[in-house]
């Protein structure tokens, strides 16, 4: 199967840039996605999108290599740049004096938890959840504390409340690591959940560090709201990044932000953290928030035909898969239970229909049974997967 290349505008008169490039063309990438798995694998695992990268990040990036401009990243042109996107997109402000560099979301969620926790201290995640949680949570010496979502793959409170009366047994401090919008359900938390989550939160003295990496994928009919905007959530803290929206993940670079009264809390973060972050990646990111909205807005065009295209196969060649459209991000999580497949459908997949998807049981409790796929390719390879699904069966 090799898809044709399409270059049809997207709503913003903007390429899709999910229609940029030919099976062949993705083949030749050297990164996780493409290189886990043998040639006759379709990936639709891994956050990583089938795009070319958006042109005002190449030019910058090719601007600094034509320099030799390739040191330490320095100065506030990040912070800058997301303050200025964050009020475009969300009517939110952040000041560079409430910002600090940190390598990438995860680890910048690591150096947080440090600041608001102790060793064998409780974090709070809402299950299934991004398994990174689990392993980074562990190894910053954490216990985690689950507080499973809903039925309705919404936070359910009365189970969040019972979360943090553990987390706090014995009066020692907590966190809660909330991931906003939710990875891997597509849950996009409206303003009036995260008010009641900072009301609980502040009840029950535990510290909220929000996971806001997915923040610029929200879809139409959705809105992201930043966790330290909202009521009571001024002691908390968001951690933010170009890389899933613009798929910079290659070049490592984010940015924890704090709420007023966490900014002395943020200033504790050793300089030296800011140092593992990639000058490339602050150039890279910059300029994504700074100059590519266009392209972004073009990719979640695509992203929301995608969502739709996925509702109508999994109608037509999987009716027994549950599937309820993502609000944000472009992951979509299947309810593969109906078909008898075990705790892990993507093992399945993978080995019969020869597609790579996540496997469910990794997401923690609620995750068995289930599979992750990532919507972010084109209509083509989306299709051929499904099918390949359906074949497997």
């Amino acid at each position: 199967m090799t898809p044709r290349r399409h270059d049809t505008p997207a709503r913003t008169g903007t390429a899709n840039p999910l229609r940029r490039l030919a099976l062949g063309d993705l083949r030749r990438r050297t990164s996780m996605k493409w290189r886990a798995h043998p040639e006759d694998v379709l990936p639709l695992w891994v956050a990583e999108m089938d795009v070319p990268l958006a042109d005002p990040v190449a030019r910058a990036l090719t601007e600094a290599v034509r320099l030799g401009d390739t040191g330490y990243p320095a100065g506030t042109e990040y912070a800058d740049a997301l303050a200025a996107f964050a009020e475009r997109r969300w009517n939110w402000r952040p000041g560079a004096e409430h910002t600090a560099l940190v390598p990438d979301v995860m680890l910048g969620i690591v150096e947080v938890l440090r600041l608001v926790t102790g060793p064998g201290d409780a974090v709070v995640v809402n299950p299934p959840v991004y398994p990174p949680f689990y392993a980074f949570v562990g190894h910053a010496d954490r216990r985690i504390v689950e507080a499973p979502l809903g039925a309705d793959l919404r936070l359910d409170f009365p189970a969040l409340e019972a979360a943090f009366v553990r987390a706090r047994a014995e009066g020692r401090p907590a966190a809660y690591l909330l991931c906003n919008p939710h990875n891997p359900t597509g849950t996009v938390h409206t303003r009036a959940e995260l008010e009641r989550v900072a009301s609980l939160a502040r009840e029950h003295g535990v510290r909220v560090v929000s996971d806001e990496i997915h923040a610029p994928l929200v879809l139409p009919g959705a809105r992201h709201v930043p966790y330290p905007s909202v009521r009571g959530g001024e002691s908390a803290f968001a951690l933010l990044s170009a890389s899933k929206a613009w798929n910079l993940a290659g070049l490592k670079a984010a940015l924890a932000v704090a709420g007023p009264e966490a900014a002395e809390d943020l200033a504790r973060v050793p300089e030296e953290v800011g140092h593992g972050a990639s000058h490339l990646g602050v150039v890279a990111h910059s300029a994504a928030l700074r100059d590519g909205g266009d392209w972004l807005d073009a990719l979640l065009a695509g992203v929301d035909e995608n969502r739709r295209l996925l509702a109508e196969l999994l109608a037509r060649h999987l009716p027994e898969v549950r599937h309820r459209a993502p609000q944000g991000t472009y992951l979509a999580w299947l309810d593969c239970r109906a078909l008898g497949l075990g705790d892990d459908p993507a093992a399945v997949f993978l080995e019969r229909g020869r597609v790579a998807l996540n496997s469910g049981p990794g997401f923690g409790t609620g995750g068995a049974g289930h599979v992750r796929l990532n919507l972010a390719t084109s209509p083509e390879i989306l299709t051929e997967a499904v099918r390949r699904m359906a074949a497997a069966l």
